[in-house]
């Protein structure tokens, strides 16, 4: 299953070795700490932090801008809209919430294999059993939302890149038409390619 998205960035790095529930639980840990953060200076820290994360796990500068990439006119819009609504602090504050979570979600991403991900997963849903669940299937579930999020993300730069070459960025038809059959092409490779391991049931 690795590679299924092309998130993953091959490397050696301290990160790259840690294990991938380690990871994962210092993730969820990382995002409860992000949202008990207010302070603008206190999350520029944490901003400050992630950055060093992203240096010492050595994917380069064009594999950690594509983490944020995506959300960069999302992030640009909700300031606006906070700024708006609350004040200055309250708009720096939220977006760079917004912001640094996306980056260390990412950085598990790009540092975490698809099959070291699923295998912690699987371990962390075995309970499911008792439910009459599979923890496999759960985990395969768990694993492609996390990299389809990035995936569809970037598609709809593309499609809103296309517009503005088109002159009709203000159309939502020109936008939710292109997107929606890109995500279903994607959808569609996705099945061929779980097809192909023997997934399709």
């Amino acid at each position: 299953m690795n590679g299924l998205t092309g998130a993953y960035v091959p490397g050696a790095s301290p990160l790259h070795r840690l294990p991938a529930g380690a990871k994962l639980a210092g993730l969820a840990v990382a995002c409860t700490v992000l949202v008990v953060l207010r302070s603008p200076l206190a999350l520029a820290g944490a901003a400050a932090v992630v950055a060093g994360l992203y240096a010492l796990s050595r994917v380069g500068v064009a594999a950690a801008w594509a983490q944020v990439r995506p959300v960069r006119w999302f992030a640009v819009a909700l300031f606006g809209m906070q700024w708006i609504f609350v004040d200055l602090a309250g708009a720096t504050s939220t977006t760079l919430r917004v912001v640094v979570a996306v980056a260390l979600a990412g950085l598990v991403t790009i540092t975490t294999r698809t099959s070291a991900m699923m295998a912690a997963l699987e371990r962390c849903l075995r309970p499911a059993r008792f439910a009459g669940l599979d923890p496999f299937r759960l985990s395969l579930l768990l694993s492609l939302t996390v990299r389809s999020v990035p995936v569809l993300a970037e598609l709809a730069t593309r499609v809103r890149e296309a517009q503005r070459a088109r002159g009709v960025e203000r159309s939502l038809r020109a936008f939710a038409v292109p997107m929606v059959v890109s995500a279903l092409r994607h959808a569609d490779a996705l099945g061929e390619a779980l097809s192909a391991r023997g997934l399709d049931d």
